[in-house]
């Protein structure tokens, strides 16, 4: 007799086919099983290149490339004075622009590729908390969110603590799940670089901690604490010197922010995904697990790691600094995604699930399109300029950008990043360049008139006046005045280039 494990597939009419289908289909499910992770990453990546190239480097942008493109002495140099927040992140930059350059879609994809790796470990914590059907929805919805692809294009430090944060919250559900060394050791790795990378993003230990206590009350496993404690211990140790250098230079890194008040909670949350209406959308699919009784749980412990740091951001706030601010508290993104997919996955017929997903993703459409406009990081054209300029240039030319009140608008960096190399302006009206001052900014020069001895100047300002020299500190509008006449005048997109030749005496 043929035992049950051996016996022949009986063909007939629909037999064989229907083993086949049956075999194709549970080997789908395990390939899917086994790749959930993939789809989210590959659909991050596509979204943080597509048209990265297109817009115009902003003022933060040009201060990434200010600093990246030092010696390293010159570097460490700068970040004693001023933005040490993001020397790691500098110090990187540094030598990734002296392999690849520094065009703006080589010095974007390193944010691209950190939100990929974010993508990944969104899914996986979803995975853990969840299954792999909110796994797979958590990837996606984080994937298309339209301030996910933003700052995947941008040569600044939030992909890289959004990746520390996201990969810091899958390693702690690891460690609690076998707590030992060796699992712990990456958690305090991963808690190094988000606060070295971000050091307010160490408020997202917050939400940790209460996840590692109700772990604990459900254990009450002494070695819980202990592990969590010192790995938190150890992953901040390389931070205290970079929070103790921050708070000397909060001054100038933060003092622009506003204190927060509860309206200004719509505008936060609006910003914080990229789009008025996909928030909207999150607040909708967050709302619906909150009636599921079976996944409280880890609803209420990924809540923790969204809200937590938002709302003590905003206590901190209403102190000596200012701490609230979107894009300081973006990480959270991912343990919103998280809520969201669960929201998404509890919809019955299952298929609402995947319209939904669908619906939140064509929601963003406009917004991701805007993204990726010239204009969509910074409304001047310092491509425009520059070009002006190089097709005029003389060798021995001078260069007057605005400074003043408005040397936060990095004009001087601006104008340079685009300028070829064969052109090489004589930074006038300046005593010490950015660099021999070890900052982002140089000093003014205390004489004007003794500082202008070009035969040409190209003066590059704000805005487009017919008064070329209106925001020009009054010393050095009169001395340009005094000495030169305008000869060449050109407006573009929030800028005036004009160029100035001294005058026959």
């Amino acid at each position: 007799m043929t035992s049950s494990a051996t016996a022949p597939v009986r063909s007939g009419p629909g037999g064989g086919s229907n083993g086949t289908r049956t075999g194709r289909t549970a080997s789908f499910t395990a390939l899917a099983g086994r790749t959930f992770w993939l789809w989210p990453a590959l659909l991050t990546l596509a979204l943080g290149v597509r048209g990265s190239a297109r817009p115009q480097l902003w003022r933060d942008e040009y201060a990434t490339w200010s600093a990246a493109t030092r010696s390293t002495g010159e570097l460490f140099d700068m970040l004693q004075h001023v933005d040490a927040v993001s020397g790691a992140y500098y110090l990187f930059m540094h030598y990734w622009i002296a392999v690849l350059g520094d065009s703006p879609a080589v010095m974007r994809l390193p944010s691209a590729l950190a939100m990929t790796g974010a993508a990944v470990f969104v899914a996986l914590t979803a995975r853990k908390m969840f299954d792999t059907r909110t796994a797979l929805f958590a990837g996606l919805l984080f994937a298309v969110v339209p301030s996910i692809s933003r700052y995947a294009q941008e040569a600044r430090t939030y992909g890289f603590v959004v990746l520390a944060v996201s990969c810091a919250t899958w390693l702690l559900l690891r460690a609690l799940e076998r707590p030992a060394p060796r699992r712990w050791l990456p958690y305090a790795v991963a808690v190094a670089a988000a606060g070295l990378f971000h050091m307010v993003s160490l408020l997202f230990l917050s939400g940790h901690a209460v996840i590692v206590f109700f772990q604990w009350r459900r254990d009450r496993n002494r070695g819980t604490l202990l592990g969590f404690g010192a790995s938190v211990l150890i992953g901040l140790l390389p931070v205290v010197p970079l929070v103790l250098l921050g708070q000397r230079q909060v001054g100038r890194q933060i003092s622009w922010l506003q204190t927060p008040w509860l309206q200004t909670y719509i505008d936060y949350w609006h910003n914080l995904f990229g789009s008025a209406l996909v928030s909207g959308c999150f607040l909708v699919l967050i709302a619906i697990p909150g009636g599921w009784a079976r996944r409280r749980q880890p609803v209420f412990e990924i809540g923790t790691v969204a809200v937590l740091p938002i709302a003590i951001s905003w206590v901190l706030s209403h102190g000596p600094s200012v701490y609230f601010f979107e894009r300081y508290q973006l990480y959270t993104v991912s343990a919103w995604c998280i809520l969201a997919a669960a929201g998404l996955n509890s919809l019955r017929p299952r298929l609402l699930g995947v319209v939904g997903l669908v619906l939140v993703a064509a929601i963003g459409v406009p917004d991701q399109q805007k993204l990726r406009t010239s204009t969509s990081h910074e409304h001047t054209d310092g491509r425009r300029a520059a070009q002006f300029i190089a097709d005029r240039y003389r060798p021995g030319d001078g260069f007057a950008p605005v400074r003043g009140e408005d040397k936060w608008m990095m004009i001087d960096l601006e104008v340079r990043y685009y300028l070829p190399e064969r052109v090489h302006l004589q930074d006038v009206l300046v005593a010490k360049n950015a660099v021999e001052r070890g900052d982002l900014f140089a000093s003014a020069c205390p004489v004007p008139t003794a500082c202008l001895g070009t035969p040409r100047i190209w003066v590059v300002t704000m805005g487009n006046d017919s008064d070329t020299l209106k925001r020009f500190p009054a010393a050095e509008s009169e001395a340009l005045r005094a000495s030169y006449r305008q000869t060449e005048v050109m407006h573009v997109r929030g800028l005036t280039v004009a160029l100035f030749e001294r005058t026959t005496s």
